[in-house]
């Protein structure tokens, strides 16, 4: 059996991760009584930590934000260096954005209301000076968290959104996964209305609040990346094509990237590639890259296209 610190390290820790522990599932995996347990609890509340208890079915414990920073983690001025540190990186540094927002959901799940509002008016007094290394949609960092947090929890959420042709829309979906992608943020998420997955640019969110039920996982269709990668490149498209490769379609894949589109295996040792581009040009060289032989009937512009294309390479050839 564990030592009391080593015991109370290790309940602290389960209490960290993103869900509620019943008495019985934590005293299973410290190997001690329910009564341990709790007392453990109150030990850690004594110390500081907020540890909240609800009761009923689907009840349990779960560490929350208190009116104090607990000890032992960050006193208060360095808890205020690293949440602005991380909204920061959230918000415009290339490659670590994804780590130091969920660094931020976890420090902002404890964080004192005085100690927010501390952040807020520290950086909406700073402006930062240079000109950004890209171009971008500018992300509430608010907005980043809030929808993080939502997929962490499994809570429904609901928003105003404003689509690729500036239409709007009311939405309610269960959250699943955050993917940054360049310059912008994309929530994939599980669409109640349409009863489909769907990926959404976070710029062109509005929260609205409270937050929904919490919801049960599905299981993701696909990669949440290769989602978002689909779906941003299908809404550009401005020619699509339905091409039949004369190949086997675990072959094929082996060779296709995602953004370019979809595979359907039609069982005859063929495929048909459901692709788009923003030109033909651009399509013809999809295809052709695949390297193997291919049929193309619709559309009618991009057959012509490739007549065309294929009388230059036979003149370039002699």
């Amino acid at each position: 059996m564990l030592d009391t610190s080593a015991r109370l390290l290790k309940l602290l820790s389960l209490l960290q991760t993103p869900r509620d522990w019943t008495g019985t599932e934590l005293a299973d995996r410290l190997e001690v009584s329910g009564r341990t347990v709790r007392s453990d609890i109150e030990r850690l509340r004594a110390l500081g930590y907020p540890v909240h208890a609800t009761r009923g079915k689907v009840g349990g414990y779960r560490l929350a934000a208190g009116t104090a920073m607990p000890p032992l983690l960050l006193e208060d001025e360095e808890a205020v260096a690293v949440a602005i540190a991380l909204r920061t990186a959230a918000a415009g540094i290339a490659g670590i954005e994804e780590t130091s927002l969920r660094a931020l959901a976890k420090l902002e799940q404890v964080l004192p209301g005085r100690l927010r509002h501390r952040v807020n008016a520290l950086l909406a007094a700073t402006v930062r000076a240079g000109r950004a290394t890209a171009a971008g949609p500018k992300v509430d960092v608010q907005v980043l968290t809030h929808i993080s947090a939502a997929c962490r929890d499994h809570e429904r959420v609901r928003f105003d959104y404003r689509g690729h042709g500036g239409a709007e829309s009311r939405r309610e979906v269960e959250p699943y996964r955050m993917v940054n992608w360049g310059r912008r943020w994309y929530l994939v998420a599980y669409d109640m209305a349409r009863a489909d997955w769907r990926t959404f640019r976070v710029d062109r969110i509005t929260p609205l609040t409270p937050n929904g039920a919490r919801f049960t996982p599905r299981e993701l269709p696909d990669d949440a990346a290769e989602l978002v990668m689909r779906g941003v490149s299908t809404a550009s498209w401005r020619h699509r094509a339905a091409v039949t490769i004369h190949a086997p379609a675990d072959q094929v894949l082996q060779r296709l990237n995602p953004s370019i589109g979809t595979l359907e295996d039609t069982g005859d040792g063929t495929c048909v590639l459901h692709t788009g581009a923003s030109s033909l040009e651009t399509l013809a060289i999809y295809v052709t890259l695949l390297g193997f032989p291919f049929t193309v009937t619709d559309p009618p512009e991009l057959v012509d296209y490739l007549r065309g294309l294929a009388d230059r390479y036979i003149q370039a050839v002699g």
